[in-house]
């Protein structure tokens, strides 16, 4: 599947430019693509077959919405056509639009993790589970990479609350939750001036380090680029003021409504929190979002989006079904013994 007209949906190739600031007003060709993940954090590829734009190309099976279908009855309709499974489970993830000669076509990404059957070939194409730290089936359609870079993106992002702890106090702590498996980590001490956040953030890049995790800094590129973090955390000001994108691996940024998170989309982050969605100690003048209006906000998004304000570990299940990527959390993940979510995985 994934043919529009005889144009494949994510090519990433010159005849598509991909548009993060269309609206919900804009006329859509609806395509739905499935990421299959198993319980081990496994996703399926599917190789395009011979007689096929693009033969021999892998990619993420799907296709076009039928007019009357939801983008679930979709879903499910392709892959059982695809790959004979029956989906009982997936959730809504983010976006991915392009803009074609004949068509605006979008893509609505869904993380599947419960099916009946086992995937089959249907189509004459190749399948292949794919698991980190092998390499990847070759040659991809460049458009997947955002996808894979999402795949790649944990599921738990951290935030730092150090001013009411010593400074050893915050680094055992830190040590601690890398130990338990936290991977992406806010620097986000808003009380230190400069020298003395580069000396903090040099202690937390070292323990980063050891854990292969990724830090980001709060706020200041100036500190990020000093001190080699993989990125920075913009605040809503800074993605609305901003006409450029930091020249830093990853970018983030806060948003509160759907004007900051379309604007995070036009400046090029890589992923964003909005929130907040229930009532914080943080900023308990904010009025919560709910999940409703996280939903309504995200469902548009063409980039993953956490879910942030009042998270838990309780809220994975909440999160993934109104279309986060995950939770961040600022009080939770630096405290007790139980193991922190790292890649997405099926239960």
């Amino acid at each position: 599947m994934g043919v529009v007209h005889g144009n494949l949906h994510a090519t990433g190739r010159g005849e598509t430019n991909k548009n993060p600031m269309t609206t919900p007003s804009t006329k859509f060709t609806e395509v739905v693509v499935g990421v299959i993940v198993d319980a081990k954090g496994r996703y399926l590829m599917a190789q395009r077959p011979q007689g096929k734009v693009y033969a021999g190309y892998w990619e993420f099976p799907g296709g076009k919405v039928e007019l009357g279908e939801s983008l679930e009855q979709a879903l499910t309709r392709e892959l059982k056509e695809e790959l004979g499974i029956e989906v009982t489970k997936s959730y809504p993830w983010f976006n991915q639009t392009f803009d074609y000669p004949h068509a605006h076509v979008r893509l609505h990404l869904f993380r599947v993790v419960s099916w009946q059957g086992t995937p089959t070939s249907l189509e004459n194409q190749q399948l292949a589970w794919q698991g980190w730290g092998e390499d990847p089936v070759s040659p991809m359609l460049p458009a997947n990479e955002s996808i894979l870079d999402a795949l790649r993106l944990p599921v738990h992002y951290g935030i730092t609350f150090g001013s009411h702890m010593t400074e050893p106090m915050f680094l055992e702590a830190l040590e601690r939750a890398c130990f338990r498996g936290l991977r992406l980590i806010q620097l986000r001490e808003k009380e230190l001036d400069r020298d003395l956040l580069i000396k903090l953030a040099e202690k937390v890049m070292a323990i980063a380090h050891h854990y292969s995790a990724k830090v980001l800094i709060n706020s200041s590129i100036e500190v990020a680029q000093a001190v080699g973090a993989h990125g920075v955390h913009l605040t809503a000001a800074q993605i609305m003021s901003m006409t450029e994108r930091p020249s830093l691996s990853l970018v983030a940024g806060s948003c509160h409504n759907l004007a900051e998170l379309q604007r995070a989309q036009q400046l090029g982050c890589d992923f964003v929190v909005l929130g907040p969605v229930d009532n914080t100690l943080t900023h308990p003048d904010m009025s919560p979002l709910g999940w409703q209006q996280f939903k309504a906000i995200t469902q548009y998004s063409t980039i993953p989006v956490f879910a942030i304000g009042g998270m838990d570990t309780s809220s994975f299940q909440s999160a993934y079904e109104y279309g986060a990527h995950g939770i961040a959390s600022m009080r939770q993940v630096w405290h007790g013994n139980s193991a922190i979510a790292n890649r997405f995985k099926s239960v």
